[in-house]
């Protein structure tokens, strides 16, 4: 206290001066209406300006809580998909039941770790067995096939990237339904990919949109990218197609486990078929 009271002696005059200003600039500008009126369009000016800056601030912080409301509405869109639905026309007499029975739905989940620049790359996501994710399950995201889930933990999960030198896919030219595999492309462009095995009467055309067809453990028609180049086989029976993946795996975010419900019933059926 004794250390304030002296140093408030010691700059008295420039406090003063301080006191003297403000009352100044209070009589001022209060007492005419120019000054007044330019005073207040200033201190709004800025006062606006602050306001703005701060909004920006908060809506910044809010960008992950956004994210992760757009993935969730996306995934409760993407189940109420007609290829999200299985048809079953057999049996039904009562008005009351439906012909589409949910065989796909979609579990939302936030990318933590990935790579693009290996051979066997993979991707680490927040979410695990705890939110019904399993070993086996397909995962897209907004551009289309991102990969497999290979393991799950009860909060995480561990996706085997369609960049990976193991991932076969299988796909189909959109247009004509010619069938073959896709696989990513052998010189780890993680921009392209390779659909091979295509019967030489499919006729394909650069541009054409490659889908995952009724073989695969996707939905049919979940895009994988467009025909980049053709690539004829030796012995010309078949083509290879050069493909521009549709998915941007550097910029990854946000992607969508797929839970098929009759993969465990088809599963036991061929494991059957198999031991038979």
């Amino acid at each position: 206290m004794r250390n304030l009271l002296i140093f408030i002696t010691k700059y008295s005059a420039f406090f003063l001066f301080l006191i003297f200003e403000g009352i100044a600039l209070y009589v001022f500008i209060n007492y005419n209406d120019f000054q007044r009126a330019s005073f207040i369009n200033t201190s709004n000016e800025l006062t606006g300006n602050l306001y703005r800056n701060i909004s920006n601030v908060n809506d910044y912080l809010k960008l992950k809580e956004i994210n992760d409301s757009l993935a969730r509405q996306n995934a409760l869109l993407r189940n109420q998909l007609m290829s999200s639905l299985y048809i079953d026309t057999a049996g039904h007499r009562k008005v009351n039941d439906s012909v589409y029975k949910q065989q796909y739905t979609y579990i939302e989940a936030r990318v933590i770790n990935n790579s693009v620049n290996k051979r066997m790359n993979y991707i680490t996501i927040n979410k695990g067995s705890l939110n019904g994710i399993g070993k086996g399950m397909g995962v897209i995201a907004d551009g289309g096939v991102v990969g497999i889930v290979m393991q799950a933990s009860p909060h995480f999960s561990v996706i085997r990237s369609l960049l990976h030198k193991d991932t076969r896919i299988s796909a189909m030219l959109a247009n004509s339904k010619e069938g073959g595999s896709f696989m990513w492309a052998e010189d780890m462009d993680p921009h392209k990919g390779l659909l091979y095995d295509v019967a030489n009467s499919a006729q394909p055309h650069l541009g054409d949109t490659v889908v995952t067809d009724q073989h695969s453990l996707f939905p049919i028609g979940v895009q994988l990218g467009r025909v980049s180049n053709l690539k004829p086989k030796t012995g010309g029976f078949f083509l290879n197609m050069e493909v521009k993946l549709s998915v941007d795996f550097s910029k990854l975010e946000y992607v969508y486990v797929i839970n098929n419900k009759f993969a465990q019933e088809q599963q036991g059926l061929e494991a059957l078929q198999k031991d038979e």
